[in-house]
């Protein structure tokens, strides 16, 4: 990715902040973050944030870092460290330096311990429950903006008024593992009657007796993302702190928390999160899905996981311009998934070779055909692209042919081959059908026409009208291969507020074994991506192996997720 093609395409809100911040005077630089937490893979929604951070920082001439929020031990693996590195380069992201909330952690410590002694955090030993139910909680559905006048006053805890030394003592005996887990957390000493319940005492540090993938046993104690995550945008320089709106309401705490300790004072600017229809978010449901085997792991093409993306054949380019084009974004929205597809498929159609394959295949046989007979044709790679020229694909007597691009009895307005029918052979002639044979069953297995050897490359030197052109394999150059078909894995168009068990749809996936492909896809590679003519886009997956490829659809050739909205079927 170029770093300077799509750096205007940050919201201009965002863009005009961040200009006044530099005249002004409040920076004199740009530094931005991505602060991905490794409990999971990279999803769709992830990349708005990310493409908005590293496109802010390259626009005003800045950098970027990458900081893993590597807080809970519990649930964090190195495995999704160094997915989420991957997914991120894969998108074109560049970052200036790594780090992780973890390499902090002494620092961090260092102004927990200087709240305490300025008398503004405590240590607390009070049940999760019952400091629940003294700070207050929102009823069900509550939006934040309405906590003023839902919220009862917060009572003060117990423990709220310990001396600072006490505090300092019960603080090292927890980090250094005396203490059961849920026994002690340390807390802010804030307001107990504010309408925002963020600072309500909150929690800043837990007992977690849980090695930590970085710092081993070290640590017994581990800070609450509220702590940490403000204070290493601090302790990186960081200016420009760029994140969703969900943290709206997380931003007077952080800025309590900076203040107070008189650190540098990064800016916090919210956006709308992404919101895509039939694209589940929560990580904590797709690791459900992975575990339980719904799907095949993270990078099942049914996920919208940047991994099932990529495996499915999404460009990250189309990624990159799906998310930037959706203009200002101050406000939550849902986009259709159709709109996601229609980008998909606009960038697959400009580069995309073109090929021909038989998903359901039919045996025709030309009777007037030499018998081995070979013949090679023309065909473009991309009519779009003219600097992708053409190849040549092999012609026989016996080819196949879609299934569905015949009929003995046609309905009205069919005009494919049917008996009596003349059809084009993309690249090859015109064809009539004469006849066909049918198994005990009364099903047709194969298909016989003659061909006019003056129709050669598809042309009709009479001038004769022919309404349809079908593809086709030749029979005895065909490559037998795997094709998968993906529909929407869900079943209501926004999963994440349903229950997993009860939303997959069971027809999800649809495999075909056998499937015919010319042979030019005899060379092609896993990721590769191409237009089936007539059928869709498709690439080649990486269970493909010698003598057996293996294709996933990306996406068809019209708007199938338009129909679905509808009720009608993919």
């Amino acid at each position: 990715m170029d770093d300077n093609s799509h750096a205007s395409r940050i919201p201009s809100f965002i863009r005009e902040a961040i200009a006044e911040d530099l005249q002004s005077g409040r920076f004199n630089y740009v530094r931005t973050r991505l602060p991905p937490e490794p409990n999971g893979y990279l999803h769709i929604g992830h990349c708005k944030a990310f493409l908005i951070d590293y496109f802010a920082a390259q626009e005003f001439g800045g950098e970027l870092y990458m900081r893993f929020d590597d807080t809970n031990p519990a649930k964090e693996e190195t495995e999704f460290v160094k997915a989420i590195e991957e997914d991120a380069a894969w998108l074109g992201i560049k970052w200036a330096k790594e780090t992780f909330a973890s390499d902090y952690f002494d620092l961090l410590y260092e102004w927990a311990v200087r709240l305490i002694k300025m008398g503004l955090a405590y240590v607390d030993d009070q049940t999760q429950e019952e400091m629940s139910a003294s700070r207050g909680t929102l009823p069900k559905g509550t939006k934040w903006s309405e906590t003023a006048a839902t919220l009862k006053p917060g009572v003060d805890s117990p423990y709220r008024n310990r001396s600072v030394e006490e505090n300092l003592d019960l603080l090292e005996r927890m980090k250094n593992g005396e203490f059961e887990e849920g026994s002690r957390v340390l807390r802010a000493k804030i307001d107990m009657q504010s309408p925002n319940l963020l600072l309500r005492d909150p929690v800043m540090y837990r007992i977690m007796n849980v090695s930590h993938h970085r710092t081993g046993d070290k640590w017994h104690i581990y800070p609450m993302y509220d702590w940490s995550h403000g204070q290493n945008d601090s302790m990186q320089g960081i200016t420009h702190s760029l994140c969703s709106n969900e943290y709206i309401i997380h931003r007077p705490l952080y800025e309590w928390f900076l203040q107070q300790l008189g650190a540098f004072p990064s800016r916090q600017i919210e956006f709308s999160r992404l919101n895509l229809t039939y694209a589940m978010m929560s990580k904590r449901k797709l690791r459900k899905l992975v575990e339980t085997g719904v799907v095949r792991g993270w990078d099942d093409p049914r996920l919208t996981t940047l991994r099932g993306l990529r495996r499915r054949g999404v460009p990250p380019s189309a990624i990159i311009d799906f998310v930037t084009g959706l203009g200002e974004t101050k406000n939550d929205s849902w986009v259709e998934m159709a709109q996601f597809e229609a980008v998909i498929r606009d960038h697959l159609n400009k580069m995309a070779l073109r090929r021909m394959a038989v998903l359901h295949p039919l045996k025709l046989v030309i009777d007037n055909y030499p018998e081995d007979g070979v013949e090679e044709m023309d065909a473009i790679n991309n009519p779009e692209d003219e600097s992708a020229g053409t190849r040549k694909v092999p012609f026989s007597k016996v080819i196949y042919i879609e299934q569905d691009d015949f009929r003995e009895t046609p309905p009205p307005k069919y005009f494919r081959l049917y008996p009596g029918n003349e059809v084009r052979l993309r690249y090859a002639y015109l064809v009539k059908c004469v006849g066909v044979v049918k198994d005990e069953a009364g099903n047709v297995v194969e298909v016989h026409c003659t061909y006019d050897p003056a129709t050669r490359g598809g042309n009709t030197p009479d001038g004769r009208k022919v309404k349809s052109t079908i593809h086709w394999v030749s029979a005895k150059h065909a490559i037998l291969a795997e094709v998968r078909l993906y529909d929407q894995l869900f079943t209501v168009d926004r999963p994440d507020d349903g229950d997993v068990d009860s939303i997959i749809n069971p027809n999800s996936l649809t495999i075909l074994e056998s499937c015919y492909v010319e042979p030019a896809l005899g060379e092609s590679n896993p990721g590769d991506a191409f237009q089936f003519e007539r059928t869709g886009y498709f690439c080649v997956d990486s269970d493909s192996q010698n003598g057996k490829l293996v294709f996933n659809r990306t996406v068809g050739l019209r708007d199938t997720w338009g129909k679905i909205e509808q009720g009608g079927k993919n």
